[in-house]
């Protein structure tokens, strides 16, 4: 992509640390790791075994025993752990670092938990229904980043981020950054790629869509949309 987010300054005020979006990424990088270790058809069984298959899921095909590892619903969450290559872990580690912990300082680790789960469940359920007869392995965390990016666009959209444009570092507003995210995400479905791409764009924006919705209900109830401020009762 042409804009490259770099990092923020948007300070976090209820926790100290975020300590699940960084179990995430060393979770993500740990099994990176091990899949390195894998050559040949050891790599291919894990990939088939624990990547999200949309004719699997939907019972049309079946691995073969040799291939099954886990039952086809677990899929849905083995999958957004794996990655095709070092570039694919590294920019979704790098998108989850910048906006994952201000959306965990929003509702909290155990609420993140599930809120990262759920969105990670949605985007892959949001491709199987654009594509239910294909028999490509759904693979990595973009999904469930794609919820953390639309949780940080509902919460701050007025925030800057540093961004690389053609070698050089700007301070641009969020609405803007992920506004030109999920437009090249409708893009890319619509008139930039065809149908044997094999990156899951339908994923990114249902992910997309889910973490902005869901970020209503698992915010702490303190926790002001649109960078609104929090008035003391009684002032209008």
């Amino acid at each position: 992509m042409v804009l490259l987010p770099l990092y923020d300054r948007n300070p976090r005020h209820r926790i100290p640390f975020q300590y699940v979006t960084v179990a995430v990424i060393g979770l993500c990088v740990i099994v990176y790791l091990m899949q390195s270790d894998l050559t040949g058809r050891d790599g291919h069984r894990l990939i088939l075994g624990l990547g999200m298959i949309p004719s699997v899921l939907m019972g049309e095909a079946h691995l073969s025993e040799d291939l099954y590892l886990v039952p086809a619903w677990m899929t849905l969450l083995t999958s957004a752990f794996l990655h095709g290559g070092f570039w694919h872990l590294a920019g979704n580690m790098l998108y989850l670092w910048i906006f994952g912990d201000n959306v965990e300082d929003s509702m909290g680790h155990t609420r993140f938990i599930g809120f990262y789960i759920l969105c990670a469940v949605i985007a892959s359920l949001t491709q199987v229904a654009v594509d239910p007869q294909s028999d490509i392995p759904l693979i990595g965390a973009s999904g469930a980043i794609s919820g953390v990016l639309g949780a940080y666009f509902v919460l701050h959209p007025r925030r800057r981020i540093w961004v690389l444009v053609i070698f050089r570092t700007f301070p641009m507003p969020v609405w803007l950054v992920l506004g030109v995210w999920i437009g090249f995400q409708f893009a890319s479905v619509t008139i930039l790629f065809d149908e044997t791409s094999n990156t899951a764009f339908w994923a990114h924006i249902g992910g997309f869509v889910a973490g902005a919705i869901l970020i209503i209900p698992f915010r702490h109830k303190s926790v002001p949309l649109f960078d609104r401020v929090k008035r003391p009762p009684g002032q209008r």
